[in-house]
């Protein structure tokens, strides 16, 4: 029988994953992109892993990788966003905090997605009604919460609006700290663990459409009934852009506030 769509993005998933968990503490090849940001020999071979699945199982569709760029069919539709290794220089510092993330675009529309956790064995995924988390065969149903108060904090360039809004100011927001504790983890895969319950929210800046990086754990959230919305509170990947991604509607709104706040100085 054919693999669903969201089976052979789990299945991506967990191959990408297997590699990095395989090459993890190994010597690594580094292959600089950009000051202070580079891609390694493992994030490579795991793309090409991930590449390896969907060629097998949708080899009519469109492929777009971090590390080896478009190919596939580019008169498809459907395309495959893939991030290999979401957290390179955690993983390159012999930090096991990184996720594998693989999502399938149709149109305007991401349709399934998993994002995978190397380390803990755990895939998150969704089909676009459904958000669950699987751990040695079992799935289990994301349910967010805002209880932890932990509030993830990208804090990496860019900063397309750094001339108004800055992550890294609300970590010394009086308001930020009477409410809330951050985290600062330079992985998407808190995104997924918003949707899990594990972190209240998630805040970045950033153009994020179409990211190869943050397509899975935005469509987790999503699925998982989270808060998802772009800076100013406004509908994702819209006017100022960014991200705020919370477990319920009282999380969401007071990050608003907070951010609305510098938005207005």
């Amino acid at each position: 029988m054919a693999q669903s769509d969201v089976q052979v993005a789990v299945a991506a998933a967990q191959a990408g994953a297997a590699v990095v968990r395989a090459r993890f503490g190994a010597p690594l090849v580094r292959f600089q992109k950009a000051p202070l940001d580079f891609a390694t020999d493992a994030d490579i071979a795991a793309e090409n892993a991930i590449l390896d699945v969907l060629r097998a199982d949708r080899p009519a569709d469109a492929y777009q990788g971090e590390e080896l760029g478009r190919s596939g069919n580019s008169s498809s539709d459907r395309s495959w966003l893939i991030d290999p290794l979401c957290g390179t220089l955690n993983f390159a510092a012999g930090t096991p905090i990184v996720a594998v993330n693989v999502a399938l675009r149709s149109g305007n529309r991401i349709e399934v997605a998993a994002s995978a956790d190397p380390f803990a064995g755990e895939v998150f995924w969704t089909d676009g009604q459904h958000a669950r988390a699987r751990r040695d065969g079992t799935d289990l149903t994301l349910r967010p919460s805002a209880v932890t108060n932990l509030v993830e904090v990208n804090i990496d360039p860019p900063f397309p609006n750094l001339d108004r809004f800055q992550a890294v100011r609300m970590l010394a927001d009086s308001a930020f700290t009477a409410a809330f504790r951050p985290r600062v983890l330079s992985t998407t895969l808190p995104l997924a663990w918003v949707a899990a319950g594990r972190r209240a929210a998630y805040v970045t800046d950033g153009h994020l459409s179409d990211s190869v990086h943050f397509a899975s754990g935005i469509a987790l959230c999503q699925a998982a009934g989270c808060v998802v919305t772009g800076l100013e509170g406004q509908p994702l990947h819209t006017g100022v852009g960014g991200l705020v991604a919370a477990a319920d509607g009282a999380t969401h709104a007071a990050l608003i506030e907070m951010i609305a706040a510098q938005f207005t100085t």
